[in-house]
C-alpha cells in the first residue's frame, strides 16, 4: 500500500505519482491501494525531493529547523516504541501480527524515516552516503573473526 505521509501536521494530504490526492491523518486510507501503485526501491533522493516539495507548497519550511525536525523525529520514535512496548520478543516477519498491526507499524516506521530524511536535508547532509560510510567504518571497527 502506498502510504505517503504528510510529515509535519496530523491532517494533511499527499500527491502520489498518479496525481491523485490522498488524505491522511484523520481519514482512513482504505482505498489507497487502488490509488497508488506500490513503489519498489525508492531512493532517499526521491523521498527528500518529495518531502521538500510537500513542505514548500504548504509554506512549512519556516517550521522545519533542525531542532524542530529532531524533536518531531524523537516523538515518532516514541510512537514506534509504543507498538512494541508490551509485546515481548517478536518473531521476524511478524507472523502473529494482524494486518492492522503491521499497517500501523509501517506507518510509524515511515514517519521516522521521513523525518530523518528531512533532518538530513535541512542540515545539508547526504544521508545515503553517510550511511554507506558508516557501514565501511563499522566493518573496519568490527572485522570478521576467523
Amino acid at each position: 500500500m502506498c502510504r505517503a505521509a504528510g510529515v509535519g501536521t496530523p491532517r494533511s494530504v499527499f500527491k502520489c505519482r498518479s496525481n491523485i490526492i490522498i488524505h491522511i491523518g484523520a481519514l482512513k486510507m482504505e482505498n489507497s491501494q487502488k490509488l497508488c501503485r506500490k513503489f519498489k526501491d525508492v531512493s532517499l533522493e526521491e523521498l527528500r525531493d518529495r518531502l521538500a516539495e510537500f513542505a514548500k507548497v504548504r509554506n512549512w519550511d519556516q517550521y522545519h529547523s533542525p531542532r524542530n525536525l529532531l524533536l518531531a523525529l524523537v516523538g515518532e520514535v516514541g510512537e514506534l516504541s509504543e507498538i512494541f512496548q508490551w509485546k515481548g520478543e517478536v518473531e521476524r516477519g511478524l507472523p502473529n501480527w494482524s494486518n492492522d498491526d503491521k499497517e500501523h507499524l509501517e506507518e510509524e516506521l515511515s514517519d521516522v524515516l521521513l523525518y530523518l530524511v528531512q533532518l538530513a536535508d535541512v542540515c545539508g547532509l547526504d544521508l545515503g552516503q553517510a550511511a554507506l560510510s558508516k557501514i565501511v567504518k563499522n566493518s573496519q571497527k568490527y572485522p570478521i573473526l576467523d
